[in-house]
């Protein structure tokens, strides 16, 4: 595509475009900026999934798989193999939208008694079979966005990150069942983790926003250290280099209906946000996004979501998915280079083969933990508002959100009000995202079409805005 071509779209060159080959010192720059916006949200989810659940003997294992299926699932969505992956400078990580689905899943094993193996098989059997759903929907899209509406995705996205902050300010006030939960110390280490995060993010210069959540972590770990909060001894016990060894060998697979549903409506619901992610990437990257190799890019990408989930269960560890974060590195660097990503797959997988950085990562104390990832669930809601409020909003879609938002979060407050439904059912809708998502579904296809006036219309209330600015300068 030609600059002025590029241009009429709206769209900015990069400096150096999709097959740009850059240096390696370039390329290695690059990727490190990559690595810092993606690190924090790539180890997060399963620090939060194994404290939750209690597995803890587990966690240096499935730190360390999370950070090598990290890094090839980069290097398939990036470089591509077969018919699998976007061929867009696309970063995945282990995504945040499945923790509470697998917390509730894992939840209901351990109030029958199972064991760290028999949870653990059981989040990964599910996490397989929902993988392949999301590579079946790689091949339906068209289909798929006219059932899921933004509508739809918004309240689902929104509900995935309210469910969630009870789990984060958990763990600011030291993790459930700590001796000294809501202690001033945690609190007060929850509350530097968020000042810094707070500061980055107010701060002029560029990197620091970009790796604030990284940022408020070490600082975190840093004063955790000082404060004598790490086990020094374990520490100086893990070696630097070695394989991991994936959980699966000692756990096998397992399936679990009720753990199955809302597990696969969420791998329906990523399969949306993959397509937003690497439209977002496409245009940083200076490409036409309604011509049919962005179809097939799009294809391409969420069947590289779903193997690279497939993988992730096989390995050892949660669903992959890309992350859109690493779409403001691309346009603040200007490289759009899709062989940045080897080396962004590179570092990753060197991370993930030391049991030394799966260690330290291991002991971060539960309120650093806690303080970035309850603003990280924070952000994921306003996400959720934020897909809303880009959609004209009327009195069939108030009620849409309204029902869903309703019942979810309703099911979450008052679980017990499922007793009557069957067992599997049961827990399943007692889950928010499965509850409100399944409303939410039902209400865009049941409700009829109204003939009203608009609530909300973003593109009329920008349209109102730019007259009223026109006619105050005429007036001038």
């Amino acid at each position: 595509m030609t600059q002025a071509s590029s241009q009429h779209k709206g769209i900015d060159e990069p400096l150096l475009g999709l097959e740009s080959c850059p240096s390696v010192p370039i390329s290695a720059l690059a990727g490190a900026q990559h690595l810092l916006a993606s690190l924090a949200g790539i180890i997060a989810p399963t620090l939060i999934i194994t404290s939750a659940l209690s597995l803890g003997a587990y966690t240096a294992s499935l730190l360390s798989m999370a950070l090598v299926v990290s890094g090839i699932a980069t290097w398939i969505q990036s470089q591509r193999l077969g018919p699998f992956g976007s061929g867009l400078l696309s970063i995945q990580g282990t995504s945040f939208s499945f923790v509470s689905a697998l917390i509730t899943a894992g939840l209901i094993a351990r109030s029958q008694n199972a064991s760290d193996e028999q949870v653990l098989a059981v989040l990964f059997g599910t996490c397989l079979a929902g993988s392949l759903i999301e590579m079946a929907l790689g091949t339906v899209l068209p289909w798929l966005k006219r059932v899921i509406t933004p509508v739809v995705t918004g309240v689902v996205v929104m509900l995935i990150g309210l469910s969630l902050i009870e789990v984060g300010m958990t763990d600011i006030g030291g993790g459930f069942g700590a001796a000294d939960f809501g202690a001033p110390a945690n609190l007060a280490l929850a509350g530097c983790v968020l000042i810094t995060v707070l500061a980055c993010q107010v701060s002029r210069h560029p990197w620091l926003r970009i790796a604030s959540i990284f940022i408020g972590m070490a600082v975190g770990c840093i004063i955790a250290a000082l404060g004598g909060m790490y086990d020094a001894p374990q520490l100086a016990d893990a070696a630097l280099i070695a394989l991991p060894h994936p959980a699966t060998l000692n756990t096998g697979f397992d399936f679990s209906l009720a753990a199955f549903l809302p597990v696969a409506f969420i791998f329906i619901i990523t399969a949306i946000e993959t397509v937003g992610d690497l439209t977002g990437s496409a245009r940083a990257s200076g490409l036409a996004v309604d011509d049919d190799t962005h179809q097939k890019r799009l294809r391409g990408g969420v069947l590289g979501d779903g193997l690279n989930s497939a993988l992730g269960a096989l390995a050892g560890t949660f669903p992959n998915t890309t992350f859109s974060q690493n779409t403001g590195v691309i346009q603040l660097t200007g490289i759009a280079s899709r062989h940045v990503g080897r080396y962004v797959a590179g570092f990753l997988l060197l991370l993930g083969l030391s049991p030394f950085i799966a260690t330290l990562l291991t002991q971060m104390p539960r309120p650093v933990l806690g303080a970035t990832t309850t603003l990280m669930f924070a952000l994921i809601a306003v996400s959720g508002i934020r897909i809303l409020m880009a959609q004209p909003i009327g009195r069939r879609e108030m009620m849409i959100i309204a029902l869903a938002l309703g019942l979810g979060l309703g099911v979450g407050m008052v679980p017990d009000v499922l007793n009557a439904i069957p067992g599997a059912f049961a827990d399943a809708l007692r889950s928010p995202i499965t509850m409100g998502g399944l409303t939410a579904i039902l209400a865009e296809l049941l409700l009829p079409k109204m003939e009203d006036a608009e609530v909300f219309n973003p593109k009329a209330s920008e349209r109102e805005s730019t007259d009223s600015i026109s006619a105050e300068q005429e007036h001038a």
